[in-house]
Formats: structure tokens, C-alpha cells, sequence
């Protein structure tokens, strides 16, 4: 390692203004930083010193990342298998996985940190670090079979429209991923919510021949629940894709079609551990989003007339983007309420929409996206109310004394 930043010292004058690379410097900068820590400190005013920059912030998101990133490829070669009836194995089944899910990695990356680097070469500044982990969260949450040209159109929309123009990192309302899913969900409806689309079905990559089964449907478990809201309540079992009865513990475990970071509620936990543990996502959030969506399944229950209604608060949890969205989405400390009461208060309003939008809406059975969406333009107003009250108590106790 001595020796990368002997040579990384060796060549930074170049990139330097006067240096014949001087054009490059933000690129450059930003190889270094992600690379090294910044010995730069502030010379003046209060701050506080320490080496959790935002990059390592970042780092510590990704690694909480790579369980359900894991899983989602296996689960890709895992479900293309079962769809054509054949079983080659661990391995084999991963590698296809793998290898389906690459491509679109690549491209949200490649599309993102373009735009990102091109706005800071144009506007002289530092490369920002905030789509080192909506790149990754984008592909975890788009179906697998989603065009590559979409999901590149759709980030390039979210990235300039959700994030550039409000002045980058930092200052963007609304979660970057989820607005690329939005934008999918809304102009590319068939790429996003279409039977098949959450199973790779074809044999691609010269690995694995065969022909679907009869009876093969990718239908999601959630979008079972939604086409079934019409059938009696005792009638309706969720199947996978080849017929066969789903179990709770199996939505837990999340070997079922889904988006491709989001059915395993396990790998996202695990997840969750690693950033409750690192303190870099709220508790208080993630749990308040889970109350807040076991609450209103459980007043839905109560009064219910349709399948989704009558699904129990347990099942909402686990199926559909639920999980993931509360682990990774709704604790994005740009977003979302930043008071500690604030915290409460937004994750458990996230929760509610959620189950409501999930419910009462079959045209949007994925509510997870929409509440996040939806909060983040009130988590300002959230913490505005709270701060407000703070004051009023500590001006009522002032007066008192």
C-alpha cells in the first residue's frame, strides 16, 4: 500500500491546476480519496476530526449491501432453473445468476458515475460520493429482466433531475433510487410489473437448455395477492413459479420471484445488522417503518374483504420491497427526518402508507416506493414541527422558572 501512495504523490502534480492533466483533477481526487483517507483538516471554526468521512460512510452501506446482492444472484439462476425444471447445482445456479445480474450493475454505474463526473469536471469541484451506493441499490431493485437501455435511461433521469439539478449530494429531496424505479414503474409499466419479467427464462450464456414447464407463471407472491383481490379470502395461496404452495418461512428466506435485492428478508437483516452496528443507518427509523406497516395489516385485517386485506401482518413484511425499503431506503440520512422524534414519526408514516397503498390500490402493489417518495417530501416539514415544539417546551419551562 506504501508503494500506491508513493506513486499516487509521484503523479498528483499533473492533475494539479498547471499540470498537463489539470482537466482530469476531479477524477483524479476522487480515485484518491476513495482510496486514502484525506489527511486535510479545517483550519478554522468547530468541527469535529475524525476519519468516518463519506466514503467510508458510503463503504459501510455497500458492505451491508453485498448479502442481498448475493443472494439476489443466486436467486436469479435459482428461479431461471426452476422455471425450465432442471437443477445443475450451487455453483452453476450462481454463476448464471451472476452473470444476469452484472450487466445491470454495469450500467447503473457506468450511466451514474458518467453523469457524476462529467457535472464535476464542468462545475471544477469534487467528485461527490453518493451514487457509490445508489449504484448499487438500482439494480437491486429493478426486475432482472428489465432492459439494460431502460434502466440506463431511467438513471441518467433520476441522477440530473433528482440529485444535479438540486446542487448534488446532499441536497437532493428525494431518494435517487427510488425516483429511477419510479420513473421505470411509470413509463416502462410492462418492464416493471409484467408476469415473466422478475424470471430470466430464457437460456442464455450457454448455460442451461430447456423449455418452460406448463403452467410457468413469474408473477410476483405480492403480485399474486394483488390479481387474487377478488377471490374468496379462504381460496387464495401463494405459489411459486411452478404451482407449488409458498410458506411464511419461505417469503423470509426469499427464494421466490421478486425484484433482485429484495426477496430475501434474511440477506436484508443481515444487512441491517451491519448498519445499526457501523451507526450509520437509524434503528429507530427501520423499526417504526415495521411497526407502522404491522399496525395498519393488523386494522386491515379487522375489517378485510379482499385477499390483500386479509393477509396477515407478518406476510406484508416480508413481501415485495417492504424490507429492503425500510432497512435502505427510508434511512438515507439525506432524505429522510434527521430529529429523533422526527425518526419515529417518518418511518412510521412510511409503514402506513405503505400497507394502505398495497391494499386499497391494485394499480400500485409495490406501495413501498410511493410511501418513501411521498415522506420525503414531508420529512423537512417533520422535523420542522418537531423542532418547533422542542422550543415552545423549553420556553414554557423557561417561563415557569
Amino acid at each position: 500500500m506504501k508503494a500506491l501512495r508513493n506513486y499516487l504523490d509521484k503523479i498528483k502534480p499533473n492533475f494539479e491546476e498547471g499540470g498537463k492533466l489539470a482537466m482530469l483533477r476531479s477524477v483524479f481526487e476522487g480515485m484518491e480519496t476513495f482510496l486514502y483517507v484525506p489527511n486535510e483538516t479545517s483550519k478554522s471554526g468547530v468541527h469535529i476530526h475524525d476519519s468516518i468521512d463519506a466514503k467510508r460512510t458510503m463503504t459501510a452501506v455497500i458492505i451491508a449491501l453485498v448479502p442481498a446482492l448475493l443472494f439476489g444472484m443466486y436467486n436469479t439462476g435459482y428461479q431461471h432453473y426452476l422455471a425450465i425444471g432442471t437443477n445443475p447445482g450451487f455453483w452453476m445456479t450462481f454463476v448464471y445468476g451472476f452473470l444476469a445480474v452484472l450487466p445491470v450493475v454495469a450500467v447503473s454505474y457506468i450511466v451514474g458515475l458518467g453523469i457524476e463526473f462529467t457535472v464535476a469536471q464542468w462545475k471544477k469541484e469534487e467528485i461527490q460520493e453518493g451514487f457509490l451506493v445508489s449504484g448499487i441499490l438500482i439494480p437491486l431493485i429493478v426486475p432482472v429482466d428489465t432492459p439494460l437501455w431502460m434502466i440506463a435511461v431511467a438513471t441518467a433521469f433520476a441522477v440530473i433531475f433528482a440529485k444535479e439539478v438540486f446542487g448534488g449530494t446532499g441536497y437532493n429531496i428525494f431518494n435517487v433510487a427510488l425516483v429511477t424505479r419510479a420513473f421505470l414503474f411509470f413509463a416502462y409499466p410492462s418492464a416493471m410489473s409484467g408476469d415473466r419479467v422478475f424470471v430470466r427464462t430464457g437460456t442464455t450464456f450457454g448455460i442451461g437448455e430447456g423449455t418452460i414447464v406448463d403452467g410457468f407463471s413469474g408473477a410476483t407472491p405480492l403480485g399474486q395477492v394483488t390479481v387474487a383481490s377478488g377471490d374468496p379470502l379462504g381460496s387464495f395461496q401463494m405459489v411459486d413459479a411452478l404451482g407449488h404452495p409458498l410458506t411464511t418461512w419461505d417469503l423470509f428466506l426469499g427464494l421466490i420471484p421478486g425484484s433482485i435485492g429484495e426477496t430475501s428478508v434474511l440477506a436484508i437483516l443481515l444487512g441491517a445488522a451491519v448498519l445499526l452496528f457501523t451507526g450509520v443507518a437509524s434503528w429507530k427509523t427501520m423499526l417504526s417503518v415495521f411497526a407502522g406497516g404491522a399496525f395498519t395489516a393488523a386494522i386491515f385485517n379487522l375489517i378485510g374483504t379482499t385477499v390483500a386485506m386479509s393477509l396477515s401482518p407478518v406476510d406484508h413484511l416480508l413481501l415485495g420491497g417492504f424490507a429492503f425499503g425500510a432497512v435502505f431506503m427510508a434511512t438515507d440520512p439525506v432524505t429522510s427526518a434527521r430529529t429523533e422524534t422526527g425518526k419515529y414519526i417518518f418511518g412510521f408514516l412510511i409503514g402506513v402508507m405503505a400497507i394502505v397503498i398495497r391494499t386499497l390500490n391494485p394499480g400500485y402493489p409495490e406501495g413501498m416506493m410511493l410511501a418513501i417518495l411521498l415522506m420525503n417530501i414531508f420529512a423537512p416539514l417533520i422535523d420542522y414541527y418537531v423542532l418547533e415544539s422542542n422550543i415552545k417546551r423549553r420556553l414554557k419551562r423557561a417561563v415557569t422558572k
